[in-house]
């Protein structure tokens, strides 16, 4: 089966699937301009650290197009690229992407769609690395075969630029014969996981349940799971992470239920300049996302949602952190610029 491309250049556009219409619609957004690849991250047309590190690099492109179309000066097309690399906060890979492609600027667009298409290259093959250091660690690390995995948000081929992060190590490890059954958390509040990772499941066949975020916990402590896995938006330091709102609960969980938490993200994930969690700064969202669904209000008139769209986990409560340079066990000694590439 042909893998899912959530971000793909062509003809001159960046096409993205829209995964706001997943799993009813399999649509395609065409962004031609900056306002285009704006609006597209915030409202998670494109989501997944990996996913927008791709866009922030295509972006540059789109904004240096735009530029010459409209006749933008160098201080407006500097604002532009700004806008696109400053488009969600929590997340920074999508910095990095702009980061990495703007000193080519200079240089033209041909240049900086270059650097683009290497950075996916590169992601697609960190990811199926990743995938394999991750699913040795997890298979030396528990006995029970065939394995029982919980996981959080949406990390496989809708969030990268190929295969998945800690959904690709879920399916590495499907290949290798070695899962039972998937327990996908519905994630909160746009249902990444029952929407998008239960998707993927049923793609490649992976036995998958959903449950509700209120749920994992009690399925930790019954029994019910072996390891949890989970991405990345952003690695500070100290092994600190950031991930989608209601990982840290997990992490809780799998500390009380003495089963290993796994973190999963490519080395771009790593913030060296971030020291500790308490530093990240947490994306808050439209109240309604919590409040009304499909326009649909559920709670009283005038109530007013709380939308953290993250949240950290401390790194004593994460067993391994994986990226394609390898793996570390957070313990106070464990460098995490290990995990960064050389």
């Amino acid at each position: 089966m042909a893998d899912i491309e959530a971000v793909v250049w062509r003809d001159g556009e960046l096409v993205l699937l829209d995964q706001t219409q997943l799993p009813q619609l399999e649509t395609h957004l065409h962004c031609q301009s900056v306002d285009d690849v704006v609006d597209a991250v915030r409202r998670l047309v494109v989501r997944g650290a990996p996913a927008l590190g791709a866009v922030g690099a295509y972006g540059v492109a789109i904004a240096m197009q735009q530029a010459e179309r409209e006749g933008w000066d160098e201080q407006r097309l500097a604002a532009e690229v700004g806008r696109v690399r400053d488009a969600r906060p929590t997340a920074v890979n999508l910095a990095w992407g702009a980061d990495r492609v703007r000193p080519l600027m200079v240089d033209g667009i041909a240049a900086v769609l270059a650097e683009a298409d290497a950075l996916v290259a590169e992601d697609t093959a960190a990811n199926r690395e990743l995938s394999r250091i991750g699913a040795d660690w997890i298979e030396s690390r528990c006995a029970r075969r065939p394995l029982r995995v919980l996981t959080h948000c949406n990390t496989g081929a809708l969030a990268t630029t190929g295969w998945g992060t800690a959904f690709g190590i879920i399916r590495e490890l499907f290949e290798r014969g070695e899962v039972e059954l998937v327990y996908a958390d519905e994630t909160r509040p746009l249902l990444q996981g029952a929407r998008l990772t239960a998707w993927e499941c049923a793609r490649q066949g992976i036995p998958y349940v959903v449950q509700v975020d209120g749920a994992a916990a009690s399925t930790i402590l019954r029994g019910l799971v072996d390891v949890a896995v989970i991405g990345a938006d952003r690695i500070a330091r100290n092994g600190d992470t950031a991930n989608k709102i209601g990982s840290v609960g997990v992490a809780l969980a799998c500390h009380a239920a003495g089963i290993p938490f796994v973190v999963a993200a490519p080395s771009s994930t790593v913030d060296l300049s971030t020291e500790a969690g308490a530093e990240i700064e947490i994306e808050l969202r439209d109240g309604r996302e919590v409040t009304a669904w499909s326009g649909v209000d559920y709670a009283p008139a005038g109530a007013q949602g709380f939308n953290p769209a993250f949240d950290v986990t401390p790194a004593a409560y994460i067993a391994a952190i994986v990226t394609e340079q390898g793996v570390i066990e957070p313990d106070g000694d464990a460098s995490v610029a290990a995990l960064t590439a050389p």
